[in-house]
């Protein structure tokens, strides 16, 4: 007999076709299984069609004894189909979807994974239910009390006491009534509203952005100048305190540099920096005092000293700075630190007060 165990990959790929297989194919492929599993191997029989997997079951029931020498013709065939598979592609879209994780767009992944619901015939009601209560709440709104009463009766507990307290009271007072009434809905009757649901409202578009609207935002007022970023930040407050905060947050400049950049990652940042943009913006931070200067001194402290001294002989050197030159020098210093954090390199802190 071919030494050791059979492979299990192998032996999955070949029982996924056992639908056609003969009775003969199909108690050699009981035989295989047995005999993998006595040598340890652990076989995911779960993903093979459930009539394959009753087949092969009842199969292995009416195994017996199996003599010695059947077992080695049988695993000498097994051996060789194996050897002559070079591809196995995925059996269905689900294992196409997971294959092409993360390599096909938002929208086709999203549309595709609804397809694949809608094929499997999974249970839509886990994808309706992980929606956020805001997403809820429309289906509330436009659909029958009846409708609505079993929503309200598959969600969580919690879930449906917060929806419940966003609905008008009149409103929330009849479909709890309507819950009532859902004791003769038939599971049959559940599954097709919730298909209809799902349908309806249980997809999500990809969104046109990756990034939120306020760290957008605070990426853009963070490379523009300073009276111009201020004075945008002034007028959002007024129109909208929320997001004016959130912008707020978003935004990174030259004095945040203690509180977002991490010690161990400065001497690191450094190296990536132009030498003229960093002297000039250590100058102008020196000179103009306050948190700029803590910023400064923050840089120039957690470098080796040999470092530190060479900067500051070249920020003496460098003299006055002028305000737009020291504007300019600063915001390419934090736009290195920002770029090496989108790659990777770094971890910026959230800048949160603790």
């Amino acid at each position: 007999m071919a030494s050791g165990s059979p492979d299990a990959a192998g032996l999955e790929r070949l029982l996924a076709n056992a639908e056609a297989l003969a009775a003969s194919r199909r108690r050699k492929a009981a035989m295989i299984v047995q005999f993998a599993l006595a040598e340890g191997q652990s076989l995911s029989l779960e993903r093979l069609p459930r009539e394959v997997q009753v087949a092969l079951t009842r199969e292995l029931a009416e195994l017996r004894l199996v003599d010695r020498a059947t077992l080695e013709t049988v695993a000498d065939e097994f051996a060789t189909e194996v050897q002559h598979v070079a591809l196995a592609a995925p059996r269905n879209l689900d294992e196409a979807l997971r294959l092409l994780d993360g390599r096909l767009s938002d929208d086709a992944a999203s549309l595709l994974r609804e397809e694949n619901a809608r094929l499997s015939g999974a249970d839509p009601w886990p994808r309706l239910l992980a929606l956020p209560v805001a997403d809820i709440k429309p289906i509330m709104e436009s659909e029958s009390v009846e409708v609505c009463a079993v929503v309200l009766s598959k969600l969580p507990v919690a879930k449906a006491a917060e929806l419940l307290g966003l609905l008008p009271g009149e409103h929330a007072r009849r479909i709890t009534y309507a819950v009532s009434r859902t004791q003769a809905v038939t599971p049959v009757a559940v599954r097709r509203i919730g298909e209809a649901l799902a349908e309806s409202y249980g997809t999500t578009p990809a969104p046109a952005f990756a990034d939120q609207a306020g760290r957008r935002l605070g990426a853009i007022l963070n490379s523009s100048q300073a009276a111009t970023r201020d004075e945008m930040l002034e007028s959002l407050r007024s129109e909208d305190p929320a997001f004016a905060e959130e912008v707020r947050k978003a935004i990174f400049t030259f004095p945040d540099l203690p509180a977002r950049l991490r010690r161990e990652d400065i001497a690191k940042v450094i190296r990536l920096i132009d030498a003229a943009d960093l002297t000039t913006a250590l100058a102008a931070a020196l000179a103009e005092g306050g948190a700029a200067q803590i910023a400064a001194d923050y840089l120039l402290d957690n470098i080796s000293q040999r470092m530190a001294t060479g900067l500051r002989e070249e920020i003496a050197e460098r003299g006055k700075v002028k305000p737009a030159d020291a504007e300019a020098a600063q915001g390419r210093v934090v736009a290195a630190v920002r770029e090496a954090a989108d790659r990777g390199e770094i971890m910026l802190e959230s800048g949160e007060a603790e």
